[in-house]
């Protein structure tokens, strides 16, 4: 007879809201400076531990930004791009096909044709399919390159390449020269061999200050420099525009790869500054997203590009060819933009309904490793879609608290493919790192940073990676206790529940990964609640403190058909954010629950 599972036990499933851990000494040196009391308090539960200025921080500008050739590689990369566009060569241009390889495709492109002079017949673009082709410079993609007539004398990537030196090797020995930039962790063998430069801020010998910085600004840079070198060979005028207004794409691609927003100089101001430009509305791809969004959804925020921009040009490399979303970019005039935005919204709509299904899949199989006590989540979905497995493991470490890989049937035969997102306290690369020294055999091919990875696993070594995995995690985890947490900067008392102290917080913004939105906590009193949206899944509730009274919104609260566990006249612990509703013109505060339960 088979043992029957432990049951997971509840105290182990459940949310607990704990206070965010604060840094004392800088909540001090915040309010010396200036800051607010609500202020320092926010900063002191981001910046542990940071001990330089916090005025680059707190005031973004690109005045802080480092100069480009102290970016390792970054001149001669930026010299042999020179050299191309003064000989009249043939340039591929090879990205990824997430948001932050489609910006920097745009950034490139852009740049080349438009302050450069090359003719579009001279361009090449080389986005891989996510699942036909896979990540980097896949062998799909060099023999696509290969074929090209004319065929390119010199590939531009950005955001990928630094793993791939075998498919660098081959695009070499055919007279192709690559020029890698990337912000992707090296292998341990170092930058590849072939590449003609590799400019990556994360090489052991590159002396650029901010290692955290996205693929498209490490494109943004490489560019910039470009154009510094065609001045100094006479090329170009000293007048030829700057490409600072392509940092409206480069604060896309930066929010949207969830590359740190906390102590990076350099992340904040291109993202502060590419806001500013978008909201000019100056180019196609703006106007039809934010007419899209409805008018009261402009001025766009961090979260606007979060969360409705960059969804929906993911969703396209999700589940179909990338070039859509490249389209979108460049669109010339807002028709073009309206009818290729209607195709990423169609995806992202189709996005949407597929994980949901591969989420409960994914949740039915975590439960018996949750039993097991495991420190890390594998699920493996015989029938998944390899497009939506990242998101379906940032729901499973939402729900369970643990570091997740959801890996589904790769194209290549006899493999798996499998995206991971991680807490905390655990850096997700590191641990696979570990997990090939283990277990080599039955970790071919990974890459990332310390909060998400994708990985390549033979179908026949499924459960030896998983054990080598699991052990990875363990040994750099240790005894820590595992469960879903949400982290809060504390409570506001009633009479900062206004569209003040939301001004005063946004004034710290942009807010992002490592530098998370404000998170609140109290106890509130439902005065009324009602089931919303297509499915009743989310709560619309009013709710009071005190003499104060506040429309609030807890999206996904409930399961579908689900009845809320509490009703009116009850007193609700939550975690809430404070938000902006607008409605015809007019601004009122809202709250957006993220976590809430009953107090007893």
């Amino acid at each position: 007879m088979d043992a029957t599972p432990t049951p997971v036990s509840e105290d182990a499933l459940t949310t607990r809201i704990l206070p965010r851990p604060r840094d004392e000494a800088l909540e001090a040196r915040a309010l010396s400076e200036g800051l607010t009391p609500l202020q320092a308090r926010v900063l002191a539960g981001r910046l542990s531990g940071h001990a330089g200025e916090l005025a680059p921080l707190v005031s973004p500008s690109l005045r802080h930004l480092a100069h480009p050739e102290r970016l390792k590689d970054a001149r001669p990369a930026a010299e042999r791009i020179a050299q191309a566009v003064v000989e009249g060569e043939h340039i591929g241009i090879l990205t990824d096909y997430d948001v932050d390889g489609i910006t920097s495709h745009v950034v490139i492109r852009r740049t080349l044709n438009e302050l450069f002079g090359v003719p579009e017949d001279r361009l090449h673009s080389l986005i891989g399919h996510r699942i036909h082709d896979g990540y980097g410079i896949s062998l799909p993609l060099v023999e696509r390159t290969l074929k090209l007539s004319p065929r390119p004398s010199l590939v531009i990537t950005a955001d990928c390449g630094s793993s791939d030196e075998p498919r660098i090797a081959r695009l070499k020995a055919a007279g192709i020269d690559v020029v890698v930039s990337d912000h992707h962790a090296l292998p341990v063998e170092g930058p590849p061999a072939s590449a003609f430069a590799t400019v990556n801020p994360t090489r052991d010998d590159c002396d650029y200050p901010d290692p955290t910085i996205a693929g498209c600004m490490v494109a943004w840079l490489t560019m910039s420099l470009a154009r510094s070198v065609l001045i100094e060979w006479g090329v170009l005028s000293a007048a030829t525009p700057k490409l600072s207004p392509w940092l409206s794409y480069v604060a896309l691609g930066t929010v949207a790869d969830c590359v740190s927003l906390g102590g990076s100089a350099a992340n904040r101001a291109v993202v502060t500054q590419g806001l500013a430009l978008i909201n000019r509305m100056e180019a196609a791809c703006w106007r039809t997203m934010a007419e899209r969004l409805g008018a009261d959804s402009v001025p766009f925020d961090a979260e606007t590009l979060a969360f409705q921009m960059g969804p929906r040009i993911n969703a396209r490399s999700r589940l179909d060819d990338p070039y859509a979303a490249l389209h979108f970019m460049l669109a010339a005039d807002d028709a073009t933009a309206a009818r290729h935005l209607e195709t990423l919204d169609q995806d992202n709509q189709s996005r949407k309904a597929i994980e949901a299904d591969m989420a409960e899949q994914a949740r039915a199989l975590a439960r018996p490793q949750l039993a097991d006590d495991a420190p890390a989540l594998v699920v493996y979905l015989e029938d998944g879609h390899p497009g939506v497995q990242g998101i379906v493991a940032s729901r499973l470490v939402q729900a369970f608290g643990r570091p997740t890989l959801v890996l589904t049937p790769a194209a290549q035969a006899g493999m798996l493919t499998g995206s991971g997102r991680s807490i905390e306290a655990l850096h997700l690369r590191d641990a696979l790192q570990r997990t090939f020294e283990l277990a080599p055999e039955a970790l071919p091919r990974f890459g990332g940073h310390r909060g998400a990875a994708g990985v390549g696993v033979p179908v026949e070594s499924l459960e030896a990676f998983r054990a080598a995995f699991l052990q990875a995690v363990s040994e750099q985890l240790g005894d820590i206790e595992l469960f879903p947490k949400v982290f809060t900067d504390g409570e506001l008392a009633p009479a900062q529940l206004s569209l003040a102290t939301l001004d005063e917080l946004e004034a710290l913004g942009p807010y992002g990964r490592e530098f998370d939105p404000p998170l609140f906590e109290g106890e509130f009193l439902v005065e009324s609640l009602r089931p919303v949206g297509a499915e009743g899944n989310h709560l619309m509730m009013e709710l009071s403190a005190g003499p104060v009274s506040t429309r609030a919104i807890w999206f996904r609260a409930l399961t579908p058909g689900e009845v809320p566990a509490f009703g009116v006249g009850d007193r609700l612990h939550c975690a809430y954010k404070l938000n902006r509703n607008r409605w015809r013109g007019r601004e009122s505060l809202q709250l957006m629950v993220e976590h809430a339960a009953p107090v007893r």
